[in-house]
């Protein structure tokens, strides 16, 4: 892979601009180039010491230098006071990194906390950094997906922050074998050779043979069936409880969830705000922070960036094996 990582801050008006900041303090020649509104990061660059130096994003990075490629906002913007502008701002901000990818300037995104009411104030159709990037790639939104990474576990996410009704009526055996191709591929960039999956169930114990209802049989059984047919190495389904606390957890790679909670509340348990997400499937190696934007301490330089940092290195090179802590 060429080009750096790019950083992309999120809402400006949260912690994004303190942890970009942070970031590149501690990484110092492997810092990577940041985008977004160039106030809010020069703020926060005093606090570290650094020098802000606004670039197309054709350099290398130097350590003290905080590189940033800005991206214009048409009103102020105050920690903690987030709003349409900090909206537009944060898509702006994707969009301009997807472009420096698009011309070999970047190599893979990680992007700082957002607000989805932002950026919902600013006019956006905005369910997450996933159904952006679809949006932005032209592409359909349950063809690309979440894996939410941490804990030791790696989960994709079929669906993601809808109703859950809606959720379930969605899915079918065509969106189920979309996830488990889009979780082999992104593992295989992760610089796993031969990815293991295994798929949870729609319903308690994978339907228990019938007996809790015939959406498995349906659905994810189906699903299964064919990407084994793809020569994919996948199991299931199976009952997420039984095979998360079970011996043959371990056996797995990752694991693909039905929806949000269930894949979500593992993780988090497991890893809570050190949890980093993957937006997989938009041909573009993309990770986000799992926790929000604080906005109740932006400004303070009191945010943890250490979830920032474990994005960073998830992202950064085709030879991670392991899943982090």
């Amino acid at each position: 892979m060429t080009g750096r990582v790019l950083l992309a801050t999120g809402d400006p008006t949260g912690v994004g601009p303190e942890l970009a900041a942070a970031a590149v303090a501690a990484l110092g020649n492997a810092s990577p180039l940041v985008v977004g509104p160039v106030g809010p990061l020069r703020e926060a660059a005093r606090r570290f010491d650094l020098t802000v130096h606004e670039t197309d994003g054709t350099v290398e990075a130097a350590p003290g230098v905080l590189d940033v490629v800005p991206v214009g906002v048409v009103e102020p913007l105050r920690p903690g006071a987030p709003g349409a502008a900090s909206g537009a701002a944060t898509v702006a901000s994707v969009e301009r990194c997807l472009a420096l990818v698009d011309a070999g300037v970047g190599r893979a995104i990680v992007a700082c906390p957002h607000s989805e009411t932002a950026v919902a104030a600013a006019g956006v159709d905005f369910a997450g950094y996933p159904a952006l990037l679809a949006d932005l790639r032209g592409l359909r939104r349950d063809r690309v997906f979440l894996m939410l990474v941490g804990g030791g576990l790696r989960i994709v996410h079929t669906t993601l922050h809808e109703r859950l009704a809606g959720a379930l009526d969605r899915l079918d055996a065509d969106t189920v074998a979309a996830a488990i191709r889009a979780g082999h591929g992104a593992l295989r960039e992760l610089g796993i050779r031969r990815p293991r999956l295994c798929t949870f169930g729609i319903n308690p114990h994978a339907g228990e043979g019938g007996l809790f209802g015939s959406d498995d049989e349906t659905v994810t059984a189906p699903a299964v069936a064919t990407a084994r047919g793809e020569g994919l190495e996948v199991d299931g389904p199976t009952g997420a409880d039984v095979v998360l606390a079970g011996p043959d957890r371990e056996r797995y790679d990752a694991f693909v969830a039905m929806y949000h909670d269930q894949g979500h509340l593992p993780v988090k348990l497991l890893a809570g705000r050190a949890a980093s997400a993957l937006a997989i499937g938009a041909g573009v190696m993309f990770s986000s922070v799992g926790h929000g934007a604080a906005f109740d301490i932006a400004g303070t330089g009191t945010a943890d960036v250490e979830p920032t940092l474990r994005a960073l290195r998830l992202v950064s090179g085709p030879t991670i094996t392991e899943v982090p802590a």
